[in-house]
Parts: structure tokens; C-alpha cells; sequence
């Protein structure tokens, strides 16, 4: 286990040492400022693109012009809407971490369709393993008794603390997520559900409910007994310090608390509290959490602030459900599931994206006593666990590798900062889940972001030197980094320089 803290400095560079891909520097003292990456990324430092012995097909395909036509003329624009870049990417062909447009240009994925690659397009392990299983069978359902879901429910639960061993299988994480706030509410026989302020859980009915951000919502009815209370985001939120959260970069707040003490989490709690005392009745159904919100901005909460509030829920008489959707399979680098991250042990755990490699799946896992609430009604699945997606998963089980390159890239970025008036001034990194908030001027104490045509300005030139990254934040105002686990120090010594070079040139254009 790596803690995230300063005197977990040796033991974490330890780890990155003996895990023979890379070394890393840690300074002496903590803080973004004070924290040195060993390679020295100048404005006209940009290394070639690391080299790739695979070599994809040729694409003789429809034009560029002809998909962008059909996709105007017959998608629905809610499509197009949804399409990154000004200059779109074609997307012809994966390996690992690499992307191929039509046109044959290579690019580096450090966002992996959302999240969601997990051990690399295309792994060849996982594609073997898909391609027996589509030989030998495409689809059944849970009617019938079958070898594959057997198998990977037995694997996924022993990848489970007890008594978090039982397992339903979904096709994707709002699916899961609309399953777990049935089963809680069948469960506890209550109706009400909080969330945190920023989340996203889902785009379904139900589900939108639950999601605590306006993008996502629509002016029509939507599950009704969700509330939500502030997210505790010691970077933007109203109470924060230089100690709040278990990482090795902290924000610039000032902090006078002692040890063992936070007042920002004592505040945030005190939020929640409020919102039990006046937006639900005495007894509720659930909280429901993203152990880092992912959409939200990537956001880190205080020390113990999730430990707590289970505590408050459960005392009346709630179920505490994380939603591993983004974090869990390994992809916070120091646990298997970011809740473990937070020394709590929740009722229900939903997860999905990582989950399949990019298959369509999702689960949701429960104690006995939980499950055994939910099996006094019938519920049925057609897609569910059916063969080939338990046996993709299956795969990807066999073959993660966690890996923990993010560090080595959160102080890559710590270095971006000193050479750049854009102020870096909130890098949250656990492995492979990185993001990065900008402001508009290091020398302002506004902690307002960038404005969203500059963040876009940004995020286009950094594709165009060769590397997709994914943004979000309530207010657009983060880069998030979620690659597939495969990368190397090559491919992010590679990035670093690149972001680099971009941050560098829109200085020089202001």
C-alpha cells in the first residue's frame, strides 16, 4: 500500500524503482513548488514520438468527408455535438497505447476512450481470449447455466474484501448505478439518496437523479429523492489547506491545522450533516460517491472526510455505495478500488468502463444480506454476463499490470509550472487518474479557472503534436490524463515535453 503522504516518500520511490520501468526524484519538502522531476523540459525541448514496432492497416475505407456527412445527416446531433476537437480525430485502428487516424498518423491515447482501455487497445491476451469465446459461443443469458460468467463472477469476487462477494452483471455503469439505488432502497426500505455536489453517475433516467451537474441534466423529470450536499474540494470549495488530502501534492491554501486535525473536513462535514437535518427525512436509502469524482474534475476529497460520512449515513440507517465506474481495476495504482484509498468498506460497489477493456460491461457487487433483499423481487438482464463479455473480462483480470507512471508525470507537470505564468495550481495524481486545473495567472489568488475557448485552445494543440487527453470540470476547466496502463516512461517523458510546448506557445500568443 502507498500512502500519499510525506513520510510515504521512500516507500513510493521505492516501488517506482523496483517496478522496472522508470526513477523518479522526490524533493524534500511537499508542495507543487517544491517538487522536481529529473528531466529538464525546455520550450524547444520535444523529443520525437516514442517508436511503435506495430504496424496497422492501410485504411481504404470512406472518406474523412463522406463520415462527417452521414454524421450530420443521419446521427442524431446529440453525436456531433459530443465530438472532441474542432479538427476531429478518424479513428481507424489501436494497439495498446496507440491510436491510428484514416490518414495513418499516429497518436499517443492518454485518455482511452474515457477511461476505459485499461490494459491497451487491442491487448493481444484479451483479443485471444475474445476470439475463442466467439467461436465457441456469442450470447446466452443467466436462463441457462453457463462456464464463462461462473467463472469471472468467482474471479471478480475474489478481487473483493469480504463481505463485498456478490455479483451481478450490467452492461454499462449507469445501468449498475440505477441497479444499486434499487437495490438500496429495496434493501433499507427507504427512498432518499445523496450524492455529493460535481458527480456524475449516469445518464439515464434514474441515474440523472443521482448526477450533481448541469450538463448532464435535461428539463424533464428525473428520479425523484436525490439530494446533493458540497463536495469537499479543498482546491475550489470553500474550506481547504496544504494538507487536506492524501497525496503528495497539496493545493497553496493556507493551513494552520495540527496534526490529525482538518478544518476543511470538519466544514465539508458539517455540510453533509445540514443536508441530513433539512433536505431528507430521518432515514434514508443511500450516499452514493465516486471515490474521486471523475467528470467533476477529478476531485480528491480531505483525509477521513468519506470514512465519516458513511458513519453519519449508516446511523440513519442509509447503505454507503461507491461508484468504482472510473476508479477501481487498479487504475489509483496504490489499491484495486479507490475506496479502499479511503480506508472505508461501502455495502454496494458499482463499477464498469476498465472493467471490460472497453466491452461493453458493468457489475454491481454486494454483501449477502443486500442481495438477499433484492432477490425478493425478480430482476432480469438479456445482455447481462453473457459469454463474451465475461469472457473479455476475464482476460483483462489475467493480464493487469497497475502501473504507476502517473507519478512520474505529476511531477513532470509540477515542472511545467515553474516554467510557466499559467499556474499549475492543482494536480491531482494517483496512478494512471491524473488531472490538472489551471487558473488564469499565477500571481492572482482567484482560484477561477481559465476561461473554456483557452482551455480548448490548449487541448487542440495538444493533439495535434500527437496526444489525446480528455478535459472536464464543472466548468471545463481540467485536463484529465486516464491512460491505458501500458504506457511507458518513454511515452511520458513524451507528453510531458509536448504539454510542455503548448503551454509555452499560448503564453507567447497572450
Amino acid at each position: 500500500m502507498i500512502k500519499l503522504l510525506t513520510s510515504g516518500r521512500s516507500e513510493i520511490s521505492a516501488r517506482l524503482s523496483n517496478c522496472g520501468h522508470f526513477s523518479v526524484k522526490f524533493s524534500q519538502i511537499v508542495g507543487p513548488a517544491c517538487q522536481k522531476l529529473s528531466p529538464d523540459y525546455s520550450s524547444t525541448n520535444i523529443p520525437d514520438m516514442p517508436p511503435c514496432s506495430f504496424k496497422p492497416e492501410e485504411y481504404k475505407g470512406m472518406s474523412k468527408e463522406r463520415m462527417l456527412q452521414i454524421r450530420r445527416q443521419y446521427c442524431n446531433p446529440m453525436i456531433m455535438k459530443g465530438t472532441s476537437y474542432k479538427n476531429p480525430v478518424f479513428v481507424n485502428q489501436g494497439y495498446m497505447q496507440w491510436l491510428w487516424d484514416v490518414d495513418g498518423k499516429r497518436y499517443l491515447d492518454l485518455f482511452a476512450g474515457v477511461a476505459t482501455v485499461s490494459v491497451g487497445h487491442c491487448h493481444p491476451k484479451v483479443t485471444a481470449a475474445a476470439q475463442e469465446q466467439l467461436k465457441r459461443l456469442w450470447h446466452t443469458t443467466i436462463i441457462y447455466v453457463y462456464p464463462a460468467i461462473h467463472e469471472y463472477c468467482e474471479k471478480l469476487a475474489a478481487h473483493m474484501p469480504d463481505p463485498l462477494k456478490m455479483v451481478y452483471l450490467t452492461n454499462s455503469g449507469s445501468e449498475a448505478n440505477d441497479l444499486a439505488m434499487l437495490m438500496a432502497r429495496f434493501h433499507t426500505g427507504n427512498h432518499d439518496i445523496i450524492t455529493l455536489r460535481g458527480s456524475y453517475h449516469g445518464g439515464s433516467p434514474q441515474t440523472m437523479g443521482l448526477t450533481s451537474y448541469a450538463s448532464y441534466k435535461f428539463p424533464v423529470a428525473s428520479n425523484s429523492g436525490c439530494s446533493n450536499t458540497m463536495c469537499p474540494d479543498v482546491f475550489r470549495g470553500l474550506w481547504g489547506g496544504s494538507h487536506c488530502r492524501d497525496s503528495p501534492v497539496q493545493t497553496t491554501r493556507d493551513c494552520g491545522c495540527g496534526q490529525g486535525h482538518c478544518m476543511a473536513k470538519e466544514q465539508y462535514i458539517g455540510q453533509l450533516k445540514e443536508t441530513l437535518a433539512t433536505s431528507v427525512p430521518g432515514r434514508i436509502a443511500a450516499f452514493f460517491a465516486e471515490p474521486i469524482q471523475g467528470v467533476g474534475g477529478a476531485v480528491q476529497y480531505p483525509k477521513t472526510y468519506l470514512k465519516e460520512a458513511y458513519e453519519l449515513v449508516r446511523e440513519r440507517g442509509g447503505v454507503c455505495i461507491a461508484d468504482e465506474v472510473q476508479t477501481g481495476f487498479g487504475r489509483t495504482g496504490s489499491h484495486f478500488w479507490g475506496f479502499q484509498g479511503h480506508d472505508v468498506l461501502p455495502d454496494i460497489v458499482t463499477m464498469a468502463k476498465g472493467i471490460g477493456n472497453g466491452f461493453p460491461m458493468g457489475a454491481v457487487v454486494t454483501t449477502p444480506e443486500v442481495a438477499a433483499s433484492f432477490a425478493k423481487c425478480l430482476h432480469f438482464n438479456t445482455f447481462g454476463g453473457n459469454p463474451m463479455a465475461c469472457t473479455v473480462a476475464s482476460a483483462v483480470l489475467d493480464v493487469r499490470i497497475p502501473s504507476l507512471l502517473s507519478w512520474y508525470i505529476l511531477y513532470g507537470c509540477g515542472g511545467v509550472q515553474k516554467v510557466s505564468i499559467l499556474s499549475l495550481k492543482y494536480v491531482l495524481c494517483l496512478s494512471n487518474n491524473t488531472a490538472m486545473n489551471f487558473k488564469p495567472n499565477i500571481l492572482q489568488v482567484s482560484r477561477d479557472p481559465l476561461p473554456t475557448e483557452d482551455m480548448l485552445e490548449i487541448f487542440e494543440e495538444v493533439k495535434d503534436m500527437g496526444v489525446l487527453i480528455g478535459k472536464g470540470g464543472l466548468y471545463g476547466q481540467t485536463f484529465r490524463i486516464k491512460p491505458p496502463m501500458c504506457i511507458t516512461k518513454e511515452d511520458a517523458d513524451f507528453f510531458l515535453a509536448v504539454f510542455n510546448k503548448c503551454i509555452h506557445s499560448y503564453m507567447e500568443r497572450r
